[in-house]
């Protein structure tokens, strides 16, 4: 990756603070792109922002909550003032909160705010720059989505709901922006150590992607908290990789920024070769 068409460009990514947000800031930065970091979390934001700047980089760190119009407005507005507009945007923001319809009463509130997050909040950030990407003539918006929005499965109604929600709105948008905006859509599959999964109500609604894969997954899961999984199948240069870093991810992202204006990655799915646990 040599980051040619990365350098220089002014990037927006929302939750920014961990997971996806900061290793795609960092790889970013490091290419030579201009950031604007936002976060609900300022300090954890502003941490990040804080130590691409030490290395070299050219970040700003920007307090946002996905779910306020006004707030992304004012993100795309700071972009705008620091490097004279936003090439793209990445809505990253996201939470899972897994469960069945039977938990309901624990789990209605984490199901609001996914809807507001993930979905209004992919709206939201895509609203805040569409005018000023129109205006500028070209612009690129990448959307996290996930495999669980590809079909749907018992236990996650309203997360798959809100992923699949965005595939459409991001597919409307990219023939909508007639080749002013290209549009690209990121499908994670299970990456259990993003921070994410600490947003699952109910650790037994795995089930619905896993199916009959659970046991063997989850006994994966405690192999590698406990530091007893074979080393050879943490290894990407193995073909039974079994569970995929972050960094992987993070890298694709950037692979779908780093390509010519006329270059659309549509959509990308990145596994670890020996994942076979998940559809």
């Amino acid at each position: 990756m040599n980051g040619h068409h990365v350098a220089g460009k002014s990037i927006v990514i929302t939750g920014a603070a961990s997971g996806f947000g900061r290793l795609v800031s960092e790889k970013a930065a490091a290419l030579g792109a201009r950031l604007t970091c936002a976060d609900i979390n300022l300090d954890g934001v502003e941490a990040v922002a804080a130590q691409i700047r030490a290395a070299g980089g050219t970040a700003q760190a920007v307090a946002a909550d996905v779910t306020k119009m006004q707030d992304m407005r004012s993100l795309a507005r700071a972009a705008v003032e620091a490097h004279g507009g936003v090439d793209v945007m990445i809505n990253n923001a996201g939470v899972m909160p897994l469960a069945f319809f039977a938990d309901h009463e624990a789990a209605l509130d984490a199901w609001d705010r996914c809807i507001d997050i993930n979905f209004k909040g992919v709206l939201h950030g895509t609203l805040a720059v569409f005018d000023q990407m129109m205006s500028q003539g070209r612009g690129h918006i990448v959307n996290l989505s996930s495999i669980y929005g590809n079909h749907p499965v018992v236990g996650a109604a309203v997360y798959g709901a809100t992923k699949s929600a965005v595939n459409f709105l991001s597919e409307s948008l990219r023939v909508e922006a007639r080749g002013k905006i290209k549009v690209t859509v990121i499908k994670p599959t299970g990456v259990p150590v993003t921070g994410l999964s600490a947003t699952v109500i109910n650790q037994q609604a795995g089930i619905g992607i896993l199916a009959h894969n659970m046991g063997e997954f989850a006994d994966m899961v405690v192999d590698m908290q406990q530091g007893t999984l074979p080393a050879e199948r943490l290894d990407p240069d193995n073909i039974d990789y079994a569970s995929l870093a972050p960094e992987h991810i993070a890298d694709a992202i950037i692979h779908t920024i780093d390509q010519p204006w006329g270059i659309s990655i549509a959509e990308v799915t990145v596994r670890a070769s020996g994942d076979y646990f998940i559809l």
